[in-house]
């Protein structure tokens, strides 16, 4: 089963000589030709070898045979194979021996499509092989899939990758926009002095912003890294330039969204503590009018002998209205000082 990538480098398009049966873990296939047309492969069958054109695997690193599988196979340098299955998952982007290898961020999808939450995609690549593996279903490989299916053609592996990242690209941008959608409604629940929808969305989103602006920085940085000391022998080129212009772009807007949510969370939090603040003035005027009355009744409820009333007929009358009148007078009293109009 090694024999998918166990063949030497040196033929391109060479990567089965013999196959025997499917590689473990393989989520889908696609053999590629050289005027670019793509053709998905069975996964449950070997994959055959085609001198005229290059492949595209996809492994599902949730199965412990694919990792083993890739791992063990000969066809990447060592440095790449480690790297397609490490756990490890902060963003790189190799050269080893006419191969780049490296992980690149993507957003999961999920069964309703692209979640918030941020996955990451293994690969290796030569000129006539491009293996990508991943943890979690990617929202860039999904398009990627599709799109290849719908009849778009690929002429190389690195134009392939270079779609590949494309669609990251787009999928945080579908998301930006959603989450500004998000923000627009928010915003507009806050000015009607609703925060019951906003505390917990916003919180999410700045998190989720912030970790996308992160990931972006250090994707941008790899990019001009890899643009300047690239070896110009390899043949494996992105369009880092393009590239870094819409992921320029793109994190100057994931960073406006992030600071819009910190200022709106600022908002919240003022205007959640002025309507506390409102209901504690409102429980401490409460409290203060029925203080005076409170006062009256705990005095003609002692069992002491001389109180006034007691053998008054009309006593329960008399202490009533010396109840009222007493919250009364201090109701007058707050109206007169202005409390009620602040």
């Amino acid at each position: 089963m090694d024999e998918v990538l166990t063949s030497a480098p040196a033929r391109a398009g060479a990567i089965l000589d013999s196959p025997v049966e499917a590689p473990p873990g393989l989520v889908f296939a696609f053999r590629l030709k050289a005027d670019g047309t793509a053709e998905e492969l069975a996964v449950d069958r070997p994959i055959a070898d085609d001198p005229h054109g290059w492949l595209w695997l996809h492994f599902n690193l949730a199965d412990a045979r694919a990792g083993h599988f890739l791992r063990s196979s000969s066809y990447f340098p060592a440095a790449a194979r480690e790297l397609l299955v490490a756990a490890d998952d902060h963003q790189q982007l190799n050269e080893s021996e006419a191969c780049l290898f490296g992980v690149f961020p993507d957003l999961v999808c999920g069964l309703d499509g692209i979640t918030d939450e941020i996955g990451f995609l293994h690969f290796a690549m030569t000129e006539s092989l491009l293996v990508t593996a991943r943890h979690r279903p990617l929202s860039a490989i999904d398009a990627m899939r599709k799109a290849l299916r719908g009849g778009r053609k690929v002429a190389t592996v690195a134009a392939l990758m270079d779609s590949i990242v494309e669609y990251v690209v787009d999928a945080i941008e579908r998301y930006a926009d959603d989450v500004a959608g998000k923000l627009d409604h928010i915003e507009e629940r806050i000015l009607e002095d609703d925060m019951s929808e906003g505390r917990n969305m916003l919180g999410r989103i700045r998190r989720t912003t912030l970790r996308l602006h992160r990931q972006l920085v250090i994707l941008r940085s790899l990019m001009q890294r890899f643009e300047l000391d690239a070896s110009e022998t390899l043949a494996l080129k992105l369009t880092t330039s393009k590239l870094r212009q819409r992921l320029d772009w793109l994190d100057n807007e994931v960073v406006s969204l992030r600071d819009r949510a910190h200022l709106l969370q600022e908002e919240v939090t003022i205007k959640t503590a002025e309507q506390t603040n409102r209901n504690l003035q409102v429980l401490a005027i409460v409290t203060t009018i029925f203080l005076p009355a409170t006062l009256v009744s705990g005095i003609f409820g002692m069992n002491v002998m001389g109180l006034p009333l007691t053998q008054n007929p009309h006593g329960f009358v008399w202490s009533m209205l010396i109840l009222i009148g007493s919250s009364a007078l201090v109701l007058w009293l707050l109206k007169r000082s202005g409390i009620f109009g602040r």
